[in-house]
């Protein structure tokens, strides 16, 4: 899917050294202020998804505006993974390693119906230990995952094949050699 995208590819920014020196960015915040790219984008990530899904699984934070779109466009609702603290109410949560460090991604527990098609969003999978925990939330609230669409993939850094091996179809519009 990845070359078909190359109009899209255009419109992200790579900013050399940040947030350290060797890593080149990837910011597709100048993707998102374009109208007909963002347009474009989120039609092509609905468009991937073959599968009805009763559900679509945002990231925190970016993942929010691209899985709101999605979910309009698909008659999805919306379910927001969040950084562990950030809802109200019972949830269930899920650790996941960082550089330096662990991390963890929360929803609320009652969140998904059994058996629900659900599919995982967000903007860019690079080692994909963010995309892995949320998974695992969907599968221990009785979900059933269809996928996980991605705008940007690192693919040197292992995410999207991370996931392929625990048997999630990972998509991704663009891929970025490096880091």
């Amino acid at each position: 899917m990845t070359s078909a995208n190359d109009d899209l590819k255009a419109l992200v920014r790579t900013i050399p050294d940040f947030p350290k020196p060797g890593i080149q960015f990837r910011d597709l915040t100048t993707l998102l202020l374009d109208a007909g790219g963002f347009r474009a984008t989120i039609e092509r990530l609905v468009d991937s998804v073959e599968t009805k899904v009763d559900l679509v699984a945002a990231i925190d934070a970016r993942g929010f505006a691209i899985g709101g779109a999605m979910a309009e466009k698909m008659g999805a609702g919306l379910l927001l993974i969040r950084k562990d603290g950030k809802l109200p109410g019972a949830t269930i949560a899920e650790d996941y390693a960082l550089e330096y460090g662990t991390d963890r991604l929360a929803m609320h527990v009652d969140a998904i119906a059994a058996g629900s098609n659900v599919v995982l969003v967000d903007d860019l999978i690079a080692t994909g230990g963010t995309a892995r925990a949320a998974a695992r939330l969907v599968a221990r609230a009785g979900g059933h995952l269809v996928g996980a669409r991605f705008i940007i993939d690192l693919p040197d850094l292992g995410g999207s094949a991370a996931l392929r091996r625990v048997g999630v179809e990972a998509i991704s519009l663009m891929e970025f050699p490096g880091s």
